[in-house]
Order: structure tokens, then sequence, then C-alpha cells
């Protein structure tokens, strides 16, 4: 924290209808079905307004075998204890470790007040050490059956506030809630 500042931390993601970021191979296709350029549906928007992306390392060797780099030099940092890859020219990548808390605080301490979290494993871990803020979902309408679910076993209730819903012509269906945040 700066001050008495504390970061913002947002996820964005999509899910099939039922509760899946990916296939159990990783594989994302289903999402693409609804999700082209005919009808945007925030995520231009809401990528303008962060400082820095953290995502786990599953997440970052997928975005490695996507055609382009999609985060143009907005800084992205990859949870692992591997070394990484060769990166993309112009990108910005750095390999960080360590807890939710701590992973927020070096942030933070950096100056970056924006950050997106992505990631199956690295949601549900942010999201379980109270350092997620913001959820918005955006649920394609598919069943895929089995795969990656964007929330696995939660060691207590998460409590959220509903903040949106927008349906888009397309059948997506996007939910933003604020994570209601625990005193005392």
């Amino acid at each position: 924290m700066i001050g008495s500042y504390r970061m913002r931390t947002t996820v964005f993601v999509g899910t099939s209808l039922d509760g899946f970021i990916a296939r159990p191979d990783g594989a994302l296709d289903f999402l693409d079905r609804r999700t082209g350029e005919a009808e945007p549906h925030g995520y231009e928007e809401f990528f303008a307004t962060v400082d820095a992306l953290v995502m786990g390392r599953n997440t970052f060797d997928t975005v490695m075998s996507f055609n382009s780099w999609p985060y143009g030099t907005k800084p992205v940092f990859v949870l692992s204890n591997r070394p990484l890859p060769a990166i993309p020219d112009g990108a910005t990548v750095e390999r960080l470790s360590g807890a939710p808390s701590e992973v927020v605080s070096q942030l933070s301490a950096r100056g970056f007040g924006n950050l997106y979290v992505d990631g199956g494993h690295t949601v549900q871990a942010f999201l379980q050490a109270g350092q997620i803020d913001r959820l918005i979902v955006t649920r394609v309408p598919v069943l895929i059956g089995s795969g990656i679910p964007l929330f696995g076993a939660v060691r207590k209730d998460v409590p959220l506030d509903h903040i949106a819903t927008k349906v888009y012509r397309t059948g997506l269906v996007q939910s933003e809630y604020a994570v209601v945040k625990e005193t005392g």
C-alpha cells in the first residue's frame, strides 16, 4: 500500500456456462465462438484501465502460443519458480513468486495501482487470500462438460456485491461483482 491507497485488483474472465475457463488441455476455443469482433464486450475498455497483469505460468504458456502478444508493452508479471522462455520483442515480462499478499505489496510499492489478475490457479489463490477486489465474469452460452474451473473449492464463503449485469446480442452475459472485504 502507498499511504492509505490499496492497489485495486480485478479479474476479467470468460467462462463456459458450466464455469470452465479452459478445456482440460488448456484450450480456449469455446470462448471464440461468441467473443469475436462482431460484438465488443468491454475488454478493451477494461484493459485500458489496468497498469499491469499478474498471471500464473500455465496461463502465460497458453498466451505464448497465441499468434501475437496481446498485451503490448503493459507489464506482465508471471508467477513461477521456473525460468521464463524467450519473451516476444516489445513485451515487458517479469517472473515473480510469493504469496498473493506479497505480490500485491511488491507491485503496489512499485507504483502500480490497478492490477489485472488472470489464470485459474492464480485467481483462486488471490481470491482465497483476500486479494481480489472486483470480478467481471462473462459467461459464454456453451456447456463444455469439463475443464479448468474458474472457482475451485473455497475454504470459506466469499461474499460478493453485485454491481451490474449486461446481456449481449450474441448471448454473452457479463456480471460484475465487488468482493466484500471482511472487517475487524
